[in-house]
Order: C-alpha cells, then structure tokens, then sequence
C-alpha cells in the first residue's frame, strides 16, 4: 500500500451515552484498564500520516476528559453542540479557525465510543479518497432483518441484500466536508456525515471494515469489548530484587510494603527504603522493557532522598498503563531473620491491594529466612524478591 496522505481527525466525545444507562459517559468508562476512547485515541497517535487530531467534547465533562487524556500531546478540545451534527460542524469551525487544514486536505471522523480501530482501516479510507469524495467503514449485513410495530410485533420483512452497517472512522475531503455542513446548518436530521454529504449531491463509498469495529452502546457491549481486547493480549512476567542493610541508627519502625513495621534499628537507604515496593517497581518494570528504579529515580538525585517508595511503584504502575498494559498478580518473597512478617501480613497484604488496584486474592506475600546463612542469616540486613504477571496489548 502507498504511503497514506496526511490526514486530521475529529474526535467525537460530546455524547452523553443515554442508552448505555450509567452516570459515567460510556466514552469515559474503563475498558481494560483504560478509558474507552483512549483505545481508539492511541491508534490515531501512533499513525504515521497524523497531521493533527481535535477531541469535540461536552464542556460539562471536562474533568472526565482530562483524567481521559492527562498524559496525551494533544491540542485543547472542541466544545461539542446540541447533537452529532452540530459537534462535526463545531469541529470543521475550528479547523477553520486554526487555518491547518487545506481544501483538499483528508478529514477523518470518528465516534469516541467505538475503541477498535485499525491503521489497516484508516489507510483503505484515506485510499478511498482518491476517487471518492466522501468513504465510510461499513459491515455488510448478515442477520434477517424485519421491521417491528410498537408493541415489538415483527412486520414485514427486509432484503439484506447490498445492505450495510455504517461505521466510523468516515473520510472526506475539508473543503467538501465544510461546504455541506454550510449548506445545511439548520437541517438537523443526519446522523452522520456522510449523510450530510450525500444531501450536497455527493456519492459515499463504503469500505469493509477488517477489525472488530464495535461501537459501545449498552453495558453488554462493554463485557464483549474487554473479552477481544483480552483475546489479544501478550502475557507477560517481571522479576524484581532489592536489599537493603541496617544501620546502627536505633528505629522503632521501619518501612516495608508500603506499612510501618515495628524493628530496632533503620534501613540504609536513600529513599525509605522499602525494599518490598523497590522490587515491586523493578518487576513491574522488567515486565514492560523499561529498565529498573535507578533509571528512574537515581540515588544521586536529592528530590528523591526519604521519598515514600509508593511513589515509585505508583510511576511503574502509569507506564504500565501508558503501554496499554494491566497487572494480573502479584508473588511477593520477604528473606530476612527480622522482622517476622506474620504479624504484620494482613495489614501489609491490605496495603499492597491498595496500592496495586488488585484483589488481595491476588497479592501472595511469602516470608522465608537463609537459616542463619548470609548477610540476612547474620541480621545484617533484608532482601525481597517480587515476580508480577502483566498482560500487554499487543501495539
């Protein structure tokens, strides 16, 4: 395939999702670990041929929004309008406005609700474009299909045959896209572009889908949704290790998975020295490819001295996330004479649930000693190990 023109996209995440029935907006609601229009937002940046990319929301869920998209490079968003019409309008306006946006330029439009997306898909649309003026994704009809009175009594019967799904992304030309929005401002009865469109007497292609394209809708689309994503996900595993020495310096507590622990004498450390959450960090970020904690968070860097180490283990949790990724579980070893973890197990097991968004059915903490062999065997000082399992989208 020829390397695709440049192209911008409008992001349509004004709706309120009435049907999908929650307070939340479905475009905000979690989809594996994710908001759901981040799925679709992540394939969109990662494209190569991105010129620019506008999010049209509803001002009343600009908190949602931000959270939605905190760590995201990407311009301010477009206050939506009454209906999906006017959202595009507003959207194609602001185009206008910025003056990035060439006549001829490819204009994708494309529904936050509908989190799978493929580049395979975007490139047959922007192909579209060379001899059409306006190109929909589309899933040919398979099921019968009838009509339905009032009281859901079938009627009479409809021809599948040349029937079609439409879907988002849709493709146009900015010029075109722009002028039929003008020419029919007031008419509010479209549902989507290429309507628009084909009332300003232009032809729409419609170009088969070839990922699972599926618009949210109703809470049961969700649960279908986390089962394709999880279908395709790379299982993954980290390993992490930490030891820390004590100090002459007397304590009454120290720091270990994330609780105060009753012990005589203090960790050497240059952070607090929690050697359970500093091997947490390292598997979690061995299982991703991202180095260890020293990359991170270097000794030598006095921001860190006396820093509480959920702070370090909450950064490889938001890596893990920015790549798509979620934890599945945890298996914690403690190796050390003191202190005795069993007094302390629940309350640790507790902490670490917290901290890691898991279960406690999922957090195994395990404490074992070297029978008096070694640096741990003579006191000198505590080692822990953490293995985590991930699993990881596979772009």
């Amino acid at each position: 395939m020829k390397l695709s023109t440049p192209f911008h996209v409008l992001f349509l995440a004004a709706g309120s999702g009435e049907r999908f029935g929650s307070a939340r907006p479905k475009q905000y609601e979690s989809l594996c670990g994710l908001p759901v229009m981040r799925h679709a937002l992540n394939i969109f940046l990662t494209h190569p041929a991105l010129k620019s990319l506008h999010v049209i929301i509803n001002p009343a869920h600009t908190s949602l929004y931000q959270a939605a998209v905190h760590d995201l490079n990407i311009p301010d968003p477009v206050s939506g309008g009454k209906d999906r019409k006017e959202s595009s309008f507003n959207g194609l306006k602001h185009l206008c406005d910025l003056g990035i946006a060439a006549p001829d330029d490819p204009v994708l439009i494309h529904d936050a609700a509908r989190p799978f997306l493929s580049h395979q898909d975007i490139d047959h649309l922007l192909e579209a474009l060379h001899t059409h003026t306006s190109a929909t994704l589309g899933k040919p009809i398979a099921e019968t299909l009838r009509r339905a009175n009032s009281a859901h009594i079938l009627t009479d019967r409809i021809d599948r045959t040349h029937c079609w799904a439409l879907q988002t992304p849709q493709a146009f030309r900015f010029g075109d896209l722009l002028a039929a929005h003008q020419a029919l401002e007031h008419d509010r009865q479209f549902t989507d572009d290429c309507g628009v469109m084909e009332a300003a007497g232009h032809d729409t292609k419609v170009v088969r889908r070839s990922s699972s394209n599926i618009k949210i809708t109703w809470p049961e689309d969700l649960v279908e949704a986390e089962k394709l994503i999880m279908s395709s996900y790379i299982p993954l595993v980290g390993q992490g290790f930490d030891v820390h020495a004590f100090s002459d310096t007397p304590t009454r507590y120290i720091r270990l998975g994330g609780i105060d622990v009753p012990h005589s004498r203090k960790l050497s450390a240059h952070s607090d020295g929690d050697v359970v959450l500093h091997a947490l960090t390292d598997a979690l970020l061995g299982a991703i490819g991202d180095g260890d904690i020293g990359l991170h968070f270097p000794p030598s860097d006095p921001q860190w001295k006396d820093k509480d180490s959920a702070v370090f283990l909450e950064k490889a949790l938001e890596l893990l996330q920015q790549k798509g990724g979620r934890l599945n579980n945890v298996d914690i070893t403690m190796i050390c004479e003191s202190p005795k973890l069993t007094p302390v197990r629940d309350a640790m097991r507790h902490r670490l649930s917290t901290l890691l968004r898991l279960p406690e059915s999922r957090v195994n903490l395990k404490a074992t000693t070297t029978e008096k062999l070694g640096f741990t065997g003579r006191e000198e000082g505590i080692a822990c190990q953490a293995i985590v399992s991930v699993s990881l989208t596979p772009c």
